[in-house]
């Protein structure tokens, strides 16, 4: 073993200095077809108004107001895609649904009251021409996909996903399936990654378990970086004699952080290499690997795709529990949120060991709390990092 050389940086500015470090990642088009989940590169912007015609809202007879309470003569019928002088013929300004008629073979009783304006759209009341529609920044879901093809946009400019390698480093590592020897575990790090990565929307390369010789995990690194735009690794950034990776992030470009003043996650590194890629170490207990993957990579990786919002969303929670602090070191505790009394109460999942990844599962919530003796009591407001909302 021996000290570390790198200096224990702040959880905020390390955070700071490794979004300052990500560059955005180019924009390429995209059918409609492959654009779920991918990120607007640009505005969209309404070209015409939409519905471009009156256009009725219900199944039944277009009138003029002024006409209602009595029997009108059925002039012709206007279907969808077959309009009679267009959908809604020229004078009428209301649409009587068909169960508020009586209807005969060329006539309807129409009854008195139906003011004007019900029952239809006028020309740009979904939509005016100019208007901003979808913002580039934005995530696409089913409502943006659904008003790109209603302006007629086949395919769309997407910033593209980030191409990242993932790699678990560790002699004691086995596979998944396979029987550990004496001081050996299974590697579970690297499947809990790939379903972060995945959801925070990158494409993913399984590098599989480097070992800890410094030639086979330089070669395994090399080779990996050509196309992709990001290393993440978990395991071998401690200061231990085989812990390798720090040393050779430092031989193929700059690392930035070694050492960050973070629980779990302390040994936390991050460095830039050659042609813009980014290198992201992460410790190798369960727990740390991915509180580190929540606070340090996955806005990265939305910073890269153009998310106009990186940071999951943030919200004020009452302390159901005392939360003890770290002396020197920001900690992030997983919590359970529930609502009681109308607000929502954060509960701790139990052993916070940065080993014990039943912590996170099903936890709701990161729970911010700052270093000192003093820790937080309950009933206490704090900030919570949103992983999911309760049901």
């Amino acid at each position: 073993m021996q000290a570390s050389t790198y200096p224990l940086v702040d959880a905020a500015e390390a955070a700071e200095t490794v979004l300052a470090n990500t560059p955005l990642l180019p924009a390429e088009e995209v059918p409609l077809a492959g654009c779920p989940g991918r990120v607007l590169a640009e505005d969209l912007v309404s070209a015409a108004d939409l519905p471009g015609f009156a256009a009725s809202a219900v199944d039944g007879y277009a009138i003029r107001s002024a006409d209602g309470g009595g029997r009108l003569r059925v002039a012709g019928e206007s279907a969808a895609g077959r309009p009679f002088t267009g959908e809604l013929p020229s004078g009428a300004d209301t649409v009587v649904m068909v169960e508020d008629v009586e209807q005969g073979p060329d006539w309807v009783l129409v009854p008195d009251g139906f003011a004007a304006g019900r029952n239809y759209h006028e020309p740009g009341d979904d939509l005016r021409r100019g208007e901003l529609v979808v913002r580039r920044g934005t995530v696409l879901g089913a409502a943006e996909l659904g008003l790109a093809a209603s302006l007629g946009l086949p395919v769309l400019k997407v910033h593209r996903r980030p191409r990242v390698a993932l790699m678990s480093t560790g002699d004691e590592l086995v596979e998944v399936g396979q029987t550990p020897g004496p001081g050996q575990i299974t590697d579970s790090n690297r499947w809990a990654l790939l379903a972060a990565l995945r959801e925070a929307g990158a494409d993913v390369t399984l590098l599989g378990v480097a070992p800890d010789q410094p030639e086979p995990l330089r070669s395994l690194v090399t080779s990996a970086l050509h196309g992709h735009d990001a290393l993440v690794t978990s395991g071998g950034v401690s200061v231990g004699t085989h812990d390798l990776v720090k040393p050779l992030l430092e031989s193929l470009g700059r690392v930035h952080l070694g050492r960050v003043r973070l629980r779990p996650g302390k040994p936390f590194t991050f460095a830039t290499l050659p042609e813009g890629r980014l290198a992201f170490g992460l410790p190798g207990f369960p727990v740390s690997s991915l509180v580190t993957f929540e606070v340090f990579v996955r806005p990265a990786l939305r910073k890269m795709q153009g998310c106009a919002a990186v940071q999951r969303p943030v919200l004020r929670v009452r302390l159901g529990y005392e939360a003890r602090s770290s002396a020197d070191r920001t900690e992030y505790q997983r919590v359970m949120l529930v609502r009681e009394d109308g607000e929502l109460v954060a509960h701790t999942t139990g052993s916070q060991s940065s080993s014990r990844l039943l912590s996170l599962a099903g936890a709701h919530a990161l729970v911010r709390v700052p270093p000192g003796d003093g820790g937080l009591a309950a009933g206490s407001r704090v900030d919570a990092l949103i992983l999911a909302l309760p049901d």
